[in-house]
């Protein structure tokens, strides 16, 4: 089966059985072209297949956020808790909305 092109540019459409049978080749694609593989089963898209360059562009936030990020925890006074404090301040957190839960379900 022939692969087709989405609308996204760089993004190639394989049916998951021809995925599963070249899977080495799709690999080297993946790396050499710099285009994610969509693949989909019985029509339906399943999952993307993407370098690890890509992958980490995508999931690693960009310096500037960070730095955002650590200024409003420097203004907001987070930024010196520790560990164990904001542990301390979800559990506090998650107490009082399942507490909110339970009020809510009895009226």
């Amino acid at each position: 089966m022939p692969s087709t092109k989405t609308a996204a540019k760089d993004s190639i459409v394989i049916p998951a059985l021809r995925a599963r049978s070249t899977f080495g080749k799709l690999l080297n694609r993946v790396d050499k072209e710099s285009r994610s593989l969509v693949i989909e089963k019985r029509g339906t898209p399943r999952a993307i297949l993407l370098s690890i360059r890509d992958y980490v562009r995508l999931a690693a936030p960009e310096p500037e956020v960070l730095r955002a990020i650590g200024e409003e925890s420097r203004r907001k006074g987070t930024a010196s808790l520790s560990s164990r404090q904001i542990d301390g301040i979800i559990r506090a957190a998650r107490r009082g909305k399942k507490a909110s839960r339970k009020s809510s379900a009895k009226k």
